[in-house]
């Protein structure tokens, strides 16, 4: 009888069981640095005000403080309607260019790869440029801007003009020439990871149903609604909510172009989080903003993955 001899204790640990433990050491431990820790710094800090004497604890106060600020409701107004304007252009201008791109056009190549340079600017780079537009004196578009024929009485500032007064008392609607501008330049920088996210999955679409559905009469708006459209919700989906999460917490953006203004008008919570942190220096406050920024964060991805799951449960 062949007799087995026992594993030392000691050994285990080298044994190929945990060959797989070893191998993901390194990707978890950068995983806690750059994560888990800061994630629960944050935390930490959202309930400490800095004293002379040092870090003391204060509870819920940085929220009440924060939800007090006047400056927090228009932050959130802002945020609103840049995310409103950010998502819903991006998303039609995209769908449209995949429209167009997928009919197979000569150098169709050529414009996808012309189509894809915005990406890939950063964007503070992205902002700048589009400042340098409607710089007065010197800006690209300035002669246009400041004619007072066509923007009278004295032309149009757009870095500085004053915003129109509220259609929905402290709802900052219609938004300023600022918010508008800034709302064009981040639909330009987004507009090509869309574009080509919504054409793949376009080019998915069995051309079979499309033809069966012009032979039975469908004109084009017809084969769009009822075929590409419902093909493509479940890529739409996840391209609405990664354009709402890169709008919610894109900074450079507003950084380089406005500066939050003029005044607070193009202020977004993203944009507060920054002066409040870095430029006040209160970071009891900034992280309770960031706390928030980030539930809402989880909300959206919460619901990006229970609508895909439903999508793909219907099918």
């Amino acid at each position: 009888m062949q007799k087995t001899i026992p594993r030392k204790p000691g050994k285990r640990l080298l044994s190929k069981d945990w060959l797989p433990f070893w191998l993901i050491l390194p990707t978890v431990i950068v995983l806690l640095i750059v994560q888990v820790y800061p994630a629960l710094y944050t935390v930490w800090l959202s309930v400490q005000e800095r004293e002379p004497a040092g870090w003391v604890y204060v509870g819920a106060k940085n929220f009440e403080r924060l939800f007090g600020m006047g400056l927090f409701s228009e932050s959130v107004g802002h945020t609103i309607v840049f995310l409103v304007g950010y998502v819903s252009l991006t998303m039609v201008l995209g769908f449209v260019i995949a429209l167009l791109l997928n009919r197979k056009l000569r150098l169709s190549g050529l414009y996808v790869t012309l189509l894809f340079i915005p990406w890939i600017i950063a964007d503070i780079i992205a902002g700048l440029v589009f400042r340098l537009l409607v710089v007065p004196d010197y800006g690209l578009f300035s002669g246009i801007l400041q004619n007072p024929a066509l923007f009278p009485p004295n032309g149009l500032s757009v870095l500085t003009a004053v915003p129109p007064r509220s259609w929905f008392g402290d709802f900052p609607f219609p938004p300023a020439p600022a918010m508008v501008f800034l709302i064009l330049a981040s639909t330009w920088r987004a507009l090509p990871f869309i574009t080509l996210l919504l054409l793949a999955a376009m080019q998915t679409v069995p051309t079979e149903i499309i033809e069966s559905s012009r032979i039975d009469g469908a004109n084009s708006w017809q084969v769009i609604r009822h075929i590409l459209i419902p093909l493509m919700l479940p890529t739409m989906v996840v391209a609405l909510f990664s354009l709402t999460l890169s709008g919610m917490n894109g900074v450079g953006m507003v950084f380089s172009l406005t500066g939050g203004g003029p005044g607070t008008s193009t202020e977004v919570l993203s944009y507060m989080l920054y002066t409040i942190g870095w430029r006040q220096l209160n970071f009891g406050r900034a992280a309770a903003l960031a706390l928030l920024i980030g539930l809402i964060n989880w909300l959206l991805i919460m619901g990006t993955l229970r609508v895909t799951r439903l999508e793909e449960r219907s099918r």
